[in-house]
C-alpha cells in the first residue's frame, strides 16, 4: 500500500507543502483538511501581498535561506499558472543618521543572503526613484515584489486536484490518535486514517500539535495589523514599496507603505494583540483564545519588556492622528484627509515562554509527525520552499527517498540548523 500523508491545514504552507509531498513523492497518497470552507481564509489572504526577497532575516538562518530560494519558486509559479504578480521593487528608507548604520547593515545581510541586484542610493537617487520619501539614504531591492495570494491559494488548489490531492474542507481537527503505526484522526467531516500528518494549522499549529500529543511549549498569540488605504488624489505619492529601517528594540517591522497588486496603495500595518486567533476587527472576541492569551505566562513578560511599544500600537489603533504621523515618517505629503479605512490580518507568532519570539522558522518533529509551530512573514512568500523543506523531511522520515534538490538550498542537508529550528 502506498504511504499516506496528511497535511492539516489549506493555507499557503499546507497548499505548498502537500504540493511538494506529492511531487517529490508521486507514489504517495496525499490528503489536506481544512477546516473552513475554503482554503487560504486566514494569514494567507489578509496579508499586505508583498513578496519578500530576504533582505532583514540573519545569514544562515532558514527565513533568509527559505525566503530568497521561496521568491524565485513563487515567481516562477505565477508566470506558469497565469496568477497576478509585479516585481516593483522596493526601497527600505533611513530617515535619520542613526539608521544610517542599520540600513548599512541590512546590504551586508542582503548581500550575503544571495539577494541579487542590491543597490544603495544617496539621498538624491532616492528621490529619483520614491519624490515624496523622506529619507537621507536608501537600499533598493529590485527583487520584491505583489502578488495575488487570492489567486496564487487558487491556481495551488487546482493544482492539487490535477495531482490527484484530496482537499477536504469543513474539516476541522477535533482529535488526533496514534494506533500503532498509523493515525486516526477525527474531524468535523468525518475520521481519517493515515501514516503521516503534516501540521500546517498557523493560528492553531500549536493547538494542533498539543491534539497530536506535543507539548505547547511555546504559545501562539495572534498581532493583529492594522492598515489603511490611501485615497485616489494621493496614491501618487508612492510608486514602489516604501519601507523603514528594522528598529531592533521593536519586535514587528513597523509601518510601510505597499502597493497593491489589484490597483492602490495600503499603509500600515500596526501590531496589537488580537482578543480572537481570527480577530481581524477591534471587538472580535473569542473567550477561549483571549483566556489562552492571557494566562500564558510568556505574554505578560513579553508585555513588560515592551510596555512602551505596545501601549504606541494600541494608542495608534484607535488615533487615525497618530497612525497618520507614524506613516509621516516615511511620506511626509501624507495627510489625515489622505487615509481611508483598509483591511487588517492577524500573524501568528510564536511566543516562547520567556516572552521573547520566535525570529526563525520552527519544527517539531516526532515519529509519523511533524509540526510547523512558526511560519510567520515571509511564510507566503516561501511557502513552495518550506514545503519542499518540511516535505524532505517528512519523506525522509518515513523511509522514502525523495529526488535531490538541484536548488540554491540543498533542503535535504538540514542538519547544520536542526538544533535551532527543530525540536524533537
Amino acid at each position: 500500500m502506498s504511504p499516506r500523508f496528511t497535511i492539516i491545514g489549506g493555507g499557503l504552507v499546507g497548499l505548498g507543502t502537500a504540493l511538494e509531498v506529492k511531487r517529490l513523492a508521486p507514489q504517495a497518497t496525499v490528503s489536506l483538511l481544512e477546516k473552513e470552507p475554503v482554503v487560504g481564509r486566514h494569514q494567507s489572504t489578509h496579508n499586505s501581498g508583498v513578496l519578500h526577497a530576504g533582505l532583514y532575516y540573519k545569514p544562515g538562518s532558514l527565513k533568509a535561506q527559505l525566503a530568497v530560494k521561496g521568491i524565485r519558486r513563487m515567481i516562477a509559479f505565477c508566470e506558469q499558472h497565469g496568477v497576478a504578480h509585479d516585481i516593483c521593487g522596493k526601497l527600505v528608507v533611513a530617515t535619520t543618521t542613526e539608521e544610517i548604520v542599520r540600513l548599512k547593515t541590512l546590504l551586508e545581510r542582503g548581500t550575503q543572503n544571495g539577494l541579487r541586484g542590491l543597490r544603495w542610493l544617496e539621498k538624491d537617487e532616492l528621490h529619483e526613484i520614491e519624490p515624496h520619501a523622506a529619507g537621507i539614504a536608501a537600499v533598493h531591492v529590485p527583487e520584491e515584489g505583489i502578488v495575488n495570494y487570492q489567486g496564487v491559494c487558487d491556481a495551488l488548489e487546482r493544482e492539487l486536484a490535477r495531482q490527484g490531492v484530496s482537499v477536504k474542507t469543513n474539516a476541522g481537527l477535533l482529535k488526533a490518535e496514534r494506533v500503532g503505526s498509523e493515525w486516526n484522526l477525527q474531524t468535523a467531516a468525518g475520521e481519517f486514517a493515515t501514516d503521516y500528518i503534516i501540521n500546517c494549522a498557523g493560528l492553531h499549529s500549536d493547538r494542533v500539535a498539543a491534539l497530536a500529543g506535543e507539548k505547547r511549549e511555546a504559545r501562539i498569540l495572534p498581532f493583529r495589523g492594522e492598515y489603511y488605504k490611501l485615497r485616489t488624489s494621493a496614491q501618487h505619492l508612492v510608486k514602489h514599496l516604501i519601507y523603514p529601517v528594522p528598529d531592533p528594540s521593536f519586535p514587528f517591522l513597523g509601518v510601510h507603505f505597499t502597493r497593491m497588486i489589484e490597483g492602490g496603495v495600503e499603509a500600515g500595518p500596526n501590531a496589537v494583540l488580537a482578543m480572537a486567533r481570527e480577530g481581524y476587527t477591534k471587538w472580535k472576541l473569542r473567550p477561549g483564545d483571549l483566556f489562552d492569551a492571557v494566562t500564558y505566562g510568556g505574554l505578560w513578560k513579553f508585555m513588560r519588556q515592551h510596555r512602551a511599544m505596545a501601549w504606541e500600537e494600541v494608542v495608534r489603533s484607535f488615533s487615525k492622528a497618530k497612525f497618520c504621523e507614524s506613516l509621516q515618517r516615511l511620506v511626509p505629503a501624507v495627510q489625515l484627509d489622505d487615509l481611508e479605512p483598509g483591511i487588517s490580518g492577524v500573524r501568528a507568532q510564536a511566543m516562547l515562554p520567556d516572552g521573547t519570539l520566535m525570529q526563525d522558522f520552527h519544527f517539531v518533529e516526532r515519529a509519523g509527525a511533524l509540526h510547523v509551530i512558526n511560519a510567520p512573514s515571509p511564510g507566503a512568500t516561501a511557502c513552495l520552499a518550506i514545503g519542499e523543506f518540511v516535505s524532505r523531511r517528512a519523506l525522509a522520515s518515513s523511509g522514502l527517498n525523495a529526488p535531490q534538490s538541484p536548488a540554491e538550498l540543498d533542503v535535504s542537508d538540514s542538519g547544520k540548523v536542526d538544533r535551532e529550528i527543530f525540536s524533537r
